[in-house]
């Protein structure tokens, strides 16, 4: 190297110390995935990435996804998300402690996505932070043709009614079983139980509340282990002096306070582990801590500083699966502040104590077990041949933000939204089980929602690359709602209650007001009647559900329901009741009879059918120009005018005035609403006047399919 040469490099290496380094950006590959996967089947792929983020949750922060060269030359953009994986085991019976979910592993980041035709299919990782953008190098894999219907979008030949990828017709027959979790009647042991019981009696749909904050399943949710939602005293403060919360123990707050998360502190048996923490002293000589059930203590003493770090290392049982509760009890007097509380396994791995984190925000994390549960029902869904309806946020942890459509807050709130979804897109979008995104469970009608739903649905539409349909309720009739560009499915919810009674005499006339009401407003939308049931003055449970022994009222809901030209069966809302007296057997005939009605064709609307040969009779169906479905119902012999104790009458001599139907020969095929069984057919001719069909002997009510006599004969 000649004199020039090292004189140049001299002045490029000191240049290059003058200047910021670079940063590096981070290293990023896809595991192999398995060579080949079933069409709408779930393909898991592993993502490794060599950097930490402070919220993995935050695309702000971390922005990771797979796009995916399809057979067809589409490019597919699917979001990643961070995955802790959970251990689960059934511990036995379908208590309180049941399911035993436990954080284990560590985490890594997941793309889950479902090919939706079959062929060869190639994907690579994109990362970006504040270092810039990475792509990852491509893998390869093969999708297999198979009988999956595929996802389920709103009709292409009616909008008024739903169906699969493939074309077939899918008619929601369910309920909701909203709460889930430990501390409810359905654990998840338990409502697994429950779809396997629904499939089995032909019921298709459930929905399930994801946002219930400390006393059921919520992805996101501001849990705190050191209270509940619902208690005004709550011991986060401020440490004097010092810009950041802390759990106050004496002084103005309680001198013993306990953590107990609502579905307990989950341990692994035989394993060793680290609780520590950091104590901030005013005065008091110690802090008492307790570990539960054993009761096994240790004091923190003040020391020579007042503020005190500590650490204590404990075993759990042998057959030990939870903790149950964390006490800390002040000794002597003055104040204290835990600044820091941790329980981890000694050997490492995630945090078992999340929630007694006061400084934790409100919005943007998304808790490790809840979601780890959803998988289960997500699969288990899937497995049973049942749909999902998913009421994703937590309504009272946006409602607030809400008020104003130009402020800041409300602006935070649709980005805290859209970051939500995105992680349901990610983590749970790829199952065809998974049949609406629900916004919210009854939202004040009156907030200016209008801008949350069209940003919202203008982020799914980028982001969610299996459109799933959407849908929002309200704790009032929203028609604004219901017309919203951006929402798929108008959704109502009624309960009939005393006061509704001189108006609405039974289920059945309720059903019908509803179903007329929301289709008068918006017609070429499916209408849902997404919670329905019975209820006292204050909307509580019923005691009539109790006095109806046979469940009546329920019966005839979903037969008024299933033939008032809405998509889908009234969906009940006492499921616990539901579940305790075995519903589930008065899904089954519905279903039976349901089964081939052609609900996007033929042009069927809702009819009122003139019952003529008794008084009391009431008829609700569909009727196109060749075709007729008929529910004839007896109001006089059924709840709530009738005693349980009084055998219902038999009816006979029953005729329905048909009009409407095109001349020619029909088939009539009466159904046994109980049974689920046709009971026969009968041959009617249709002149230009219409006709007269005559009923057989029924009790309480029976159903009637009528087609051209010519036409396959549909059977359940």
């Amino acid at each position: 190297m000649n004199r020039l040469s090292r004189w140049m490099l001299r002045i490029a290496v000191a240049l290059a110390c003058l200047l910021p380094a670079a940063p590096c950006r981070a290293e990023l590959r896809i595991e192999p995935p398995p060579a080949n996967v079933a069409q709408y089947d779930k393909l898991e792929l592993v993502l490794r990435v060599d950097a930490e983020y402070p919220n993995p949750f935050d695309p702000g922060q971390v922005d990771l996804a797979v796009l995916i060269e399809t057979p067809s030359q589409r490019r597919v953009r699917i979001p990643a998300f961070w995955y802790q994986p959970c251990q689960r085991r059934h511990l036995g019976g379908l208590g309180r402690r049941a399911d035993w979910v436990y954080p284990a592993g560590d985490a890594v980041w997941i793309c889950r996505f479902a090919p939706d035709e079959p062929g060869a299919y190639r994907a690579t990782a994109e990362l970006k932070d504040s270092r810039g953008t990475t792509t990852s190098s491509g893998v390869e894999f093969r999708s297999t043709a198979s009988q999956c219907r595929g996802f389920i979008r709103c009709n292409t030949r009616n909008g008024r009614f739903l169906q699969f990828d493939n074309g077939e017709l899918f008619f929601p027959i369910g309920q909701n079983l909203a709460f889930i979790g430990p501390s409810q009647y359905f654990t998840l042991s338990k409502a697994i139980a429950a779809f396997s019981k629904l499939a089995e009696n032909g019921a298709n749909f459930v929905r399930i509340w994801t946002g219930c904050e400390d006393w059921a399943l919520a992805i996101e949710a501001p849990r705190s282990a050191w209270s509940r939602s619902w208690e005004k005293r709550r011991p986060i403060t401020e440490v004097p002096g010092a810009s950041v919360k802390a759990i106050q123990i004496g002084g103005d707050s309680e001198s013993r306070l306990t953590a107990a998360p609502y579905d307990g502190i989950p341990v692994r048996p035989g394993a060793e582990y680290v609780l520590s923490g950091v104590v901030e002293f005013r005065g008091a000589s110690a802090v008492r801590a307790s570990i539960g059930p054993s009761g096994e203590s240790f004091d923190i003493p003040r020391g020579g500083a007042a503020t005190q770090p500590f650490r204590h290392v404990f075993r759990a049982g042998p057959e030990q699966y939870y903790l149950d509760r964390i006490s800390l009890a002040r000794l002597g007097d003055g104040t204290a502040w835990l600044t820091a509380l941790s329980l981890k396994e000694t050997a490492g791995g995630p945090e078992l104590l999340a929630g007694a984190d006061p400084n934790l925000p409100r919005r943007g994390r998304y808790h490790a077990i809840d979601s780890a549960m959803l998988d289960e029902l997500v699969e288990s869904a899937r497995e049973k041949g049942v749909y999902l309806q998913l009421c994703v946020t937590m309504r009272d942890l946006y409602m607030e933000s809400l008020k104003d459509a130009g402020s800041g807050d409300y602006a935070a709130a649709v980005g805290d939204a859209k970051n939500l979804f995105r992680y349901c897109v990610a983590r749970w979008g790829y199952s065809t089980s998974v049949a609406v995104w629900e916004y919210f469970n009854e939202m004040n009608p009156g907030l200016p929602t209008d801008r949350f739903y069209t940003e919202l649905g203008e982020y799914l539409d980028k982001t969610d690359p299996y459109g799933h349909l959407r849908a929002t309720s309200a704790w009032a009739p929203s028609p604004k709602d219901w017309r919203h560009a951006e929402l798929d499915i108008a959704q109502e919810h009624f309960y009939l209650r005393p006061s509704n009674l001189e108006k609405l005499p039974d289920v059945v006339a309720a059903v019908a007001d509803r179903a007329r009401h929301v289709r008068q407003i918006v017609s070429g939308k499916p209408i849902l009647l997404a919670e329905f049931g019975l209820a006292d003055e204050k909307w509580g449970f019923s005691p009539d559900m109790k006095v109806d022994e046979k469940l009546e009222h329920f019966h005839g809901a979903l037969w008024a329901s299933a033939l008032s030209g809405i998509s889908g069966t009234a969906m009940f809302w006492w499921w616990d009741e539901l579940d305790r007296r075995d519903a589930y057997v008065h899904y089954r005939p519905l279903a039976r009879f349901l089964a081939g009605i052609p609900f996007a064709e033929g042009n069927l609307q809702p009819v009122a059918v003139v019952v003529e040969g008794r008084e009391g009779l009431v008829a609700a169906g569909l009727q196109g120009p060749r075709h007729g479905y008929f529910w004839l119902y007896d109001r006089d012999g059924s709840w709530p005018r009738r005693s349980p104790a009084t055998e219902p009458v038999l009816v006979s001599g029953a005729r329905l005035s048909l009009t409407g139907l095109e001349p020619g020969r029909y088939r009539a095929a009466w159904w046994d609403t109980r049974s689920g069984e046709p009971r026969g057919e009968t041959q009617i001719e249709i002149g230009p006047g219409g006709s007269m069909l005559h009923a057989p002997e029924f009790k309480l009510d029976v159903a009637c399919k009528i087609e051209p006599a010519d036409s396959r004969a549909t059977r359940p």
